[in-house]
């Protein structure tokens, strides 16, 4: 937290702050993916983009949303492959958090975004603060799954040590690519079984129902 793209990051948040420009997740909610999901406890790391930009959306956790909040169409195929991989029923809702309570880091790229507008908070520093997050996973644990889904996330992970851990590619599960190399490839399953061989728990990808 004390490179200087950090300060940078301060700077530019605190600035937004005073300027009235709203943005999310809000402060408290930044950091909830490795509040979750420390790096000791890290099994799966699933590689987003940028928060969802619409109010009430993002909370911290990439492709997940808040509770009644309706799913969005990436998860909602993520969904689909989980009922064609493993039979699981799609979930009535999109909250992830039973997956980043098992260790699935679910990591943007960028940390935040100003409200309706996509990629306002690029460049800004975040990828180098998530970069260095990859490259401590990289380093210092064994035998992680890396999802990278789509071109952007397959750049952000071409460093990965192949060797060590199971990097899983694909195009994104966006409605515009799922159907050119998404549905079929079953990076459920596949973890799993990674994950056993490694004498890892495997995870329960079923979402509980909400309260």
């Amino acid at each position: 937290m004390t490179a200087p793209y950090m300060k940078e990051l301060e700077v530019f948040l605190n600035a937004e702050i005073k300027a009235g420009r709203e943005f999310y997740p809000e402060i408290q909610n930044i950091f909830q993916a490795y509040k979750y999901a420390p790096v000791h406890k890290v099994k799966v790391v699933i590689v987003g983009q940028d928060p969802y930009h619409g109010k009430g959306q993002a909370h911290g956790l990439s492709f997940s949303v808040r509770p009644g909040v309706s799913t969005p169409p990436s998860l909602q195929n993520i969904f689909k492959e989980l009922k064609s991989d493993l039979g699981i029923d799609v979930s009535p809702h999109g909250f992830l958090e039973a997956w980043a309570k098992q260790g699935v880091l679910l990591l943007n790229a960028v940390l935040t975004v100003q409200a309706d507008l996509a990629a306002s908070h690029a460049k800004k520093g975040w990828e180098k603060f998530t970069d260095a997050t990859i490259e401590v996973l990289n380093k210092e644990c064994d035998h992680l799954v890396f999802f990278l889904w789509g071109a952007y996330a397959q750049k952000k992970g071409a460093s990965i040590d192949r060797t060590r851990h199971l990097v899983i590619e694909s195009v994104h599960p966006s409605p515009l690519s799922a159907h050119r190399g998404f549905f079929g490839t079953k990076p459920f399953s596949q973890t799993n079984e990674f994950l056993k061989k490694h004498h890892k728990s495997p995870i329960d990808w079923k979402l509980p129902p909400l309260a």
